[in-house]
C-alpha cells in the first residue's frame, strides 16, 4: 500500500517549488516465520525544492532529500536510521548557451548513510561465524563541484 503525491508551483514568473511525496507500508503477502518486512523498502521518500531564475544573470536552487527508516531484516527488528541530505546551486549567465554554476553536496555535512544492509560479517579475529551487523554505504561528505554548461 502506498501513496505518492507530485506538485509543482510557479509562485512568480521566476521562482517554481516541487514536493514529491511518496508514503509506503511495503510487506511480504506470504505467512513466513521470518517476518513479513520487506527488507530495505522505504516507509518514505521526500525531495523537495525551490528554484530561483530571475532574467538576471544569477540563478540557483536549494533542494532536500529525504528517506524514512527502512527494516533491514524481515522481522524488522533491525532497522536503519532516516537520511536527509540538503543540497544546492548557485551559477551564472554567460550567455544564452553557456553557464557557469558552482553544485554543493550534502551541505549541512550529515553524517549519513544512502543505504544499509544487515548481515554476517568477519574481520581478521573474529569467529568464524562472523557477527551480524548493519553495513553501511555513507553519504558523500560536503563537497561541491563547479562547471561551465554548454547549450547546443
Amino acid at each position: 500500500m502506498g501513496l505518492e503525491w507530485t506538485n509543482y508551483a510557479r509562485l512568480a514568473p521566476w521562482v517554481t517549488v516541487d514536493a514529491d511525496l511518496a508514503f509506503t507500508n511495503a510487506r511480504f503477502t506470504d505467512r513466513d516465520p521470518a517476518g513479513t518486512e520487506i527488507p530495505g523498502a522505504l516507509d518514505r521518500v521526500i525531495s523537495a525544492g525551490v528554484t530561483v531564475e530571475p532574467r538576471k544573470s544569477v540563478f540557483g536552487s536549494l533542494r532536500v532529500r529525504q528517506f524514512g527508516p527502512r527494516p533491514l531484516i524481515e522481522d524488522g527488528s533491525v532497522n536503519s536510521k532516516s537520511t536527509t541530505i540538503w543540497n544546492g546551486e548557485v551559477g551564472y549567465r554567460l550567455s544564452n548557451k553557456a553557464r557557469l554554476v558552482l553544485e554543493a553536496f550534502n551541505i549541512f555535512d550529515a553524517n549519513v548513510s544512502d543505504i544499509d544492509y544487515f548481515y554476517a560479517s568477519r574481520l581478521p579475529g573474529e569467529p568464524a561465524a562472523g557477527a551480524e551487523d548493519i553495513h553501511t554505504h555513507p553519504a558523500l561528505p560536503r563537497s561541491a563541484r563547479i562547471g561551465i554548461q554548454f547549450s547546443f
